[in-house]
């Protein structure tokens, strides 16, 4: 990696993803491609799902951001491959816990759900395991919507996607 490049990293480790703002979009795992071609950067970012409304919002404060710093930019929108959950960090997972947002299970949860076994997801609040789901829907079409039955407070639940 050049001097260059991790000095662009570090700029894109400030842009945070609008919706949940304790994520940088390199926690989340959406800037799949950095390159730098004679005086202009281009970014390749992948939406967490192909409906996101906040990938505008979040090529327009990369382009900011880097052109700020001095880097004429351009951002491409690719959907191949598709994002998976496997891209947040572990450094993103654990700002999700803080922050009050569940991480993602893995894969296999999911699928227990599917065939009418409850998944597993520890309260965020008091770290419970003795939860329930309210609505497949959370403040995000991303996120689930959960409620601990210990400390009855609601949280959400970053859902798995492969």
């Amino acid at each position: 990696m050049t001097k260059e490049e991790a000095h662009i990293r570090k700029l894109l480790v400030e842009v945070t993803d609008p919706e949940i703002p304790v994520l940088s979009i390199m926690d989340m795992g959406i800037v799949r491609d950095i390159e730098i071609q004679e005086e202009k950067v281009h970014i390749k970012i992948t939406p967490t799902y192909s409906g996101c409304p906040a990938m505008d919002t979040i090529a327009m404060e990369i382009k900011y951001t880097l052109e700020q710093a001095g880097y004429p930019t351009d951002v491409e929108l690719i959907l191949a491959p598709a994002w998976t959950t496997d891209w947040i960090t572990e450094n993103g997972r654990q700002k999700l816990e803080a922050y009050g947002i569940a991480a993602p299970l893995e894969e296999s949860a999911d699928k227990q759900a599917l065939l009418g076994r409850s998944k597993v997801v520890k309260c965020t609040n008091c770290g419970s395991q003795n939860t329930k789901l309210v609505s497949q829907f959370g403040s995000t079409a991303c996120k689930a919507l959960f409620q601990c039955l210990d400390c009855l407070e609601p949280f959400d639940y970053f859902k798995c996607l492969k």
